[in-house]
């Protein structure tokens, strides 16, 4: 089933609202007019029934209603409708018209309105108690209504033909603004279909009128600028991944063509298949690195937060570090607090954290140089300081040096045994502690400091 246009919709919401409140005005207008013409014939009805029960009043018995009433000019047009009974429902006086039209007469203590129709005429009558001395008398006074009920009917007739009238034009209106609102959109659209992943560099035009129309523009640009990002991410990580895994699958392969292609001594062999293991090792390591990198980009690699003594953590690994620096001649020192140092974190991670930063001083620090560790506490962070007399870094690494599989000196990192992932994975667990890592250089050496906050 085909969606219905957006256009559509908001024309059809626009006339069903319009209709409801066009319809609900008709409806209270009606009702107004009504009671309003109700209100002020009422009003007249009781000022005449008034005039007719103090009429009556003043006369000293009831026997001369009929002579009060005649020599009251006013009283005798031929328009008026009004009548007097007594209690017995006899009549004392009728109006030409109201005899005429042979309203009956009423009995009744107290006043009442009501309507009538006789023949083609409607009225409104008003019965009233009225008293002369001790006799009971009934007035009844009549209002034609048929001006007023051709003024409702005339009214009516013009709400209801003037108001599908005025929704067909709201709607025609209604539908052609939807259409001209909805033209950037429109434009939008078409644009955004024009960008293909082959070239994420488009950009839609943004419409400057500081409505929602800009600020869509604005977010899928935005959006269009981190997916190129990622884009670019994932196909340097690719191309950066299938270049790192070539070199130690060839190798791997040509030695093992190599040394298949002409009979060998058990000790060729032997020393054939240590080369395929050590580069084997190696690639493992890199593959598992990469899937680290894979899921924390997903947000599929957890850590395991929990109240640790960085103190604690910072010992340990200085007895591993100074291993690997005696290994190769350096001198190791650490100044490390005895005092526990409190950290909300991951004690792998944060160990393997450290011990990147500590295998990379080794690896770039030539024989006889030093590398030190130091903990201490400041600004409500702990700072953890890796230094080393090494080789140095250039102004112009220092700023790619945490990119994915960026290397210096990439012929001296192959020959030590790097894949420039370590300091990536480094960041990415410092970020994920809330931490930061920064690094420092100079000919002399570099140091690498790493900062996260303290806990109570």
């Amino acid at each position: 089933m085909k969606a219905i246009p957006i256009r559509t919709r908001l024309t059809a919401w626009y006339f069903l609202i319009l209709a409801t409140a066009l319809i609900g005005f008709a409806l209270f207008a009606l009702r107004v007019m009504q009671k309003s013409i109700y209100t002020a014939v009422d009003e007249q009805l009781e000022d005449r029934a008034r005039d007719l029960q103090a009429l009556i009043a003043r006369s000293s018995s009831g026997g001369n209603v009929a002579t009060e009433i005649s020599e009251h000019a006013e009283l005798q047009s031929g328009s008026q409708l009004f009548q007097v009974s007594d209690s017995a429902g006899q009549f004392l006086y009728r109006s030409p018209l109201m005899q005429r039209l042979g309203v009956p007469a009423a009995r009744t203590d107290r006043q009442q309105f009501a309507d009538a129709q006789y023949g083609d005429l409607p009225i409104r009558i008003l019965t009233a108690p009225a008293t002369a001395g001790s006799r009971n008398f009934v007035v009844q006074v009549a209002e034609p209504m048929d001006d007023f009920v051709e003024a409702i009917d005339r009214f009516r007739s013009v709400l209801w033909f003037g108001i599908p009238v005025l929704l067909l034009a709201a709607a025609g209106g209604g539908y052609w603004l939807s259409a001209f609102a909805l033209r950037p959109v429109d434009r939008i659209t078409r644009a955004a279909q024009s960008i293909t992943p082959q070239d994420l560099s488009q950009r839609l035009t943004v419409p400057q009128t500081g409505d929602e129309l800009q600020r869509l523009g604005e977010t899928l640009n935005k959006m269009l600028q981190r997916i190129e990002s990622a884009v670019l991410r994932i196909t340097q990580f690719t191309a950066d991944a299938s270049h790192e895994l070539r070199t130690p699958v060839a190798l791997i392969r040509t030695r093992a063509e190599v040394t298949l292609a002409n009979p060998r001594t058990n000790d060729q062999y032997r020393e054939a298949l240590s080369e395929v293991l050590v580069e084997s090792e190696r690639t493992s390591a890199l593959i598992e690195n990469l899937m680290l990198l894979a899921r924390a980009d997903t947000g599929a690699e957890t850590l395991d937060f929990q109240r640790t003594d960085v103190s604690a953590l910072a010992r340990a690994v200085s007895a591993q570090a100074q291993t690997l620096a005696e290994a190769k001649e350096l001198k190791w020192n650490a100044a490390v607090p005895d005092v526990p140092i409190w950290v909300l974190g991951d004690p792998q991670a944060l160990r393997r954290l450290l011990l990147i930063l500590i295998d990379n001083a080794v690896k770039y620090t030539p024989e006889n140089g030093s590398i030190s560790l130091a903990l201490e506490t400041y600004d409500n962070h702990a700072a953890i300081r890796v230094e080393d007399t090494g080789m140095g870094i250039s102004e112009a690494d220092l700023t790619h040096i945490f990119e994915r599989f960026y290397r210096a000196d990439k012929a001296r990192s192959r020959e030590l045994g790097g894949t420039g992932l370590g300091l990536s994975i480094g960041r990415w667990i410092a970020n994920a502690h809330g931490g930061e890592i920064k690094v420092q250089s100079s000919p002399a050496g570099s140091t690498f400091i790493f900062r996260l906050p303290l806990v109570s």
